[in-house]
């Protein structure tokens, strides 16, 4: 497969609907404290593990209170997904707790991917990512062969990269595209969500809307 790299800018919504006051003063006060690289874990984690597109955050903060020796870094640049989970963690205007192992980056997956050390992340989470369903949208889809090289150089050996998608064109693009790199071996294709993958809610909508999910596990190589 030869392709283009895809352009160095970023496809889709930053923001939705507007906010309301409550959710831009916590973008603008408690995201600083959660901001990466700027803020780094509370803790010295055992892996790094990473999430790009982490749309409301339930899945990263499902993952990160169960693995507490880990340190999750959550990509997502749609304010309204970020101002859900600060919503959370300050539900009645106080904020409960800073998660001592998730943290946000407001910007480019891959930009961040780029920065990061060679074999730096043992996991890597892309859930139900934006499909760009039209052939000419190809080089827009977070899964492509130059994005891939890059993951493959900051993922260490034998950790796992995780994709879900709902989306029939792009479930056959992922089966294309990873058939034609060495980086990564095929662990498993299911059409049912395992266990060990917290649910997620664009997940709950698609299954609602009649869409049917697959869900892959690779291994680095």
């Amino acid at each position: 497969m030869t392709l283009k790299p895809p352009p160095d800018r970023l496809y889709g919504r930053a923001r939705g609907h507007a906010l309301r006051a409550r959710q831009a003063n916590l973008i603008e006060h408690l995201l600083p404290r959660l901001r990466w690289p700027d803020v780094r874990f509370d803790n010295t984690p055992r892996e790094i593990w990473l999430e790009v597109g982490a749309g409301g955050f339930e899945h990263a903060e499902a993952i990160a209170a169960t693995n507490p020796e880990i340190g999750l870094i959550a990509c997502e640049v749609f304010e309204n997904g970020i101002a859900s989970l600060l919503s959370r963690l300050a539900p009645s205007g106080e904020v409960r707790e800073i998660p001592r192992n998730l943290r946000v980056y407001d910007g480019d997956a891959r930009h961040l991917i780029r920065d990061l050390p060679d074999g730096s992340i043992a996991k890597l989470f892309l859930l139900f990512p934006d499909p760009w369903p039209k052939s000419r949208h190809a080089k827009r889809r977070f899964i492509h062969p130059a994005t891939t090289a890059g993951v493959a150089r900051v993922m260490a050996l034998g950790g796992e990269w995780r994709i879900a998608s709902d989306d029939p064109t792009y479930q056959e693009w992922v089966d294309e595209v990873f058939s034609n790199q060495n980086s990564f071996e095929l662990s498993s294709c299911y059409d049912i969500r395992p266990g060990n993958w917290p649910a997620t809610r664009y997940e709950a909508k698609a299954i609602r809307a009649g869409r049917l999910p697959r869900y892959w596990s690779f291994t680095r190589k």
